[in-house]
């Protein structure tokens, strides 16, 4: 099953100033757009001095006092420590009223005949699906797959899918379920749950080694206690064409995925890492242990909304720990951020990459579910990552613009009147409602109570300030695409700044954090970036290791 995935991820990840020139491929423009971005915009400090004089900065120092440290504290270590014990903690012994599956019985045949709500115990040993690429089990309602101790489902290399179909309220435990899929060849296919049916259990069972995702997440579905690890493209994958609701993804170890490097395959594609979300509402997102993935750590792209992520343990992911792209509504809170983007960020020479990356993202009541007045990212902390958190609007890219490669999406906050097609018709895209409902927004940020920790001495030796290393930032770059776009200049890069409402409040920082403000490679002091016209982290704190 084929699903769309942002390209326009991947260039706001990389090279978001010039994203909508690598949609159009146009290597002079490109080389033009650079030159414009790094050049001093023109009016830009008296750009700055108005907004200074008008007070439309981030919070005052009173306003400060006010904001609350979340309750109890970030992870020291990791919660979830499960591969290497999740699929050998089932039952010995057959349960009351389960029909006993030996390796040498058809486990898809039994499934399809038995009656719904049936449970099956796997036994001890390899279980195995048939010879031809598309046998799988395909359950009936209802129907609970334990394994006992040492129970592995093995596709060896010939088939592609363990468990599929549209059967809801389907329970797959204590169980191993490995070589699915053909290594290199095999993408965006989920080897549990295939057809992302709705209400299933995945707990307790280590899925390895498979091509594609390891499991694919419906609606209602919650995944719970496994070990995920080192297949192919993802470790998980949430997406329906109509959309996914109520997920729930809790005590996870989420490591080594993308083993088939598929950036380097298809570069842009913004297909990999451990995990990924897509047009999904409310998702908890609680106590997993997401590390080592060669890629981003948890992903969530275009339109998602009302995400609870919390006491989650992120270390050593080659790119950022946590992407949340065109999305909305989030509460990020007492979270753990170690050593993440490294990999990534040595590579990267244009953009700042960041443990936690916010890429046109922000809280609005319109776009439904929780948290819609404010994003949180609050009690986190945050240890020598390449850098810490990165807010960032590409002023290029929105509904109905070549940049933005999701092209049959708009946004969540006014769906019926700023359509994709008023959104790219030049004469609407000027004027209200469109001018500000064809955006995705970072707005309403507040960002407080976390520590951030940097040590230049524990990095690479390409850890350096024009290598976008060491830094927080909020900012955008100088829109100048489409010809027809309505935002060109500095009109996004006031907006994200002092127009949206985002702000920095009762941080602390040890060590020598640098900031990006405003614009691209604009880089500030700690000194201004808490003065006009910035006015950020009142009431924060600056200390040397």
């Amino acid at each position: 099953m084929s699903r769309p995935f942002s390209g326009a991820g991947m260039l706001s990840r990389w090279r978001p100033a010039v994203a909508a020139l690598v949609a159009v491929a146009s290597v002079v423009i490109l080389s033009a757009l650079v030159l414009v971005r790094s050049a001093p915009t023109p009016s830009g400090d008296a750009a700055l001095s108005a907004e200074s004089a008008s007070g439309s900065g981030a919070w005052t120092g009173d306003a400060a006092r006010t904001v609350r440290a979340p309750s109890g504290t970030a992870p020291k270590r990791p919660i979830a420590r499960r591969c290497g014990r999740a699929g050998k903690q089932g039952p010995s012994k057959r349960p009351t009223g389960a029909r006993r599956v030996t390796p040498a019985m058809n486990l898809p045949r039994m499934a399809a005949n038995a009656p719904r709500g049936t449970t099956f115990w796997l036994t001890r040993g390899t279980h195995t699906l048939g010879n031809g690429e598309y046998d799988q089990v395909r359950p009936r309602r209802g129907q609970r797959f334990v394994g006992a101790p040492g129970a592995v489902i093995d596709g060896r290399r010939t088939n592609l899918y363990a468990f599929g179909g549209r059967a809801e309220n389907v329970t797959v435990e204590h169980l191993t379920i490995q070589n699915f899929g053909r290594a290199g060849t095999t993408m965006n296919e989920g080897v549990v749950n295939h057809d992302a049916a709705h209400g299933w259990r995945v707990r307790n069972n280590t899925v390895r080694r498979n091509a594609g995702a390891g499991v694919f997440v419906g609606t209602d579905n919650v995944v719970s206690r496994n070990c995920l690890a080192y297949n192919g493209q993802y470790g998980f994958s949430v997406y329906e064409r109509t959309g996914v609701r109520r997920v729930k993804l809790t005590y996870n170890e989420i490591t080594g995925n993308n083993t088939h490097d598929w950036e380097r395959r298809r570069p842009g594609c913004g297909c990999t890492g451990g995990g990924k979300f897509w047009d999904t509402r409310r998702a908890t997102i609680v106590g997993n242990w997401i590390h080592d993935n060669r890629s981003v750590g948890i992903w969530a792209d275009t339109n998602n909304t009302g995400f609870t992520i919390r006491r989650n343990y992120f270390a050593r992911n080659d790119g950022p720990a946590l992407m949340y792209e065109t999305s909305y509504n989030a509460r990020i809170v007492r979270n753990t951020f170690v050593r993440n983007a490294i990999r990534d960020g040595r590579r990267e020479r244009g953009f700042p990459t960041a443990a936690i990356y916010l890429s046109e993202s922000g809280s609005d009541p319109r776009a439904g579910e929780r948290y819609g007045r404010t994003f949180r990212i609050a009690g986190n902390r945050f240890v020598d990552n390449w850098s810490a958190l990165i807010a960032w609007e590409n002023a290029d890219r929105f509904a109905g613009s070549p940049a933005n490669t999701s092209s049959d999406y708009t946004t969540l906050v006014n769906p019926r009147v700023a359509t994709v097609k008023a959104c790219s018709d030049p004469d609407k895209i000027a004027r209200k409602p469109y001018y500000d409902d064809c955006r995705w927004k970072v707005k309403n940020l507040l960002v407080h109570h976390n520590v951030i920790r940097f040590d230049p001495a524990r990095m690479p030796d390409a850890c350096r300030p024009g290598r976008g290393c060491g830094y927080v930032g909020l900012f955008s770059n100088w829109g100048s695409y489409p010809s027809w776009s309505p935002y060109k200049g500095l009109s996004v890069e006031r907006a994200i700044t002092f127009r949206q409402n985002n702000r920095w409040v009762k941080n602390r920082y040890v060590g020598p954090t640098r900031f990006m403000a405003r614009e691209l490679w604009k880089t500030v002091s700690w000194k201004s970036w808490r003065a006009a016209p910035f006015r950020q982290d009142r009431g924060s704190v600056k200390v040397r290791r």
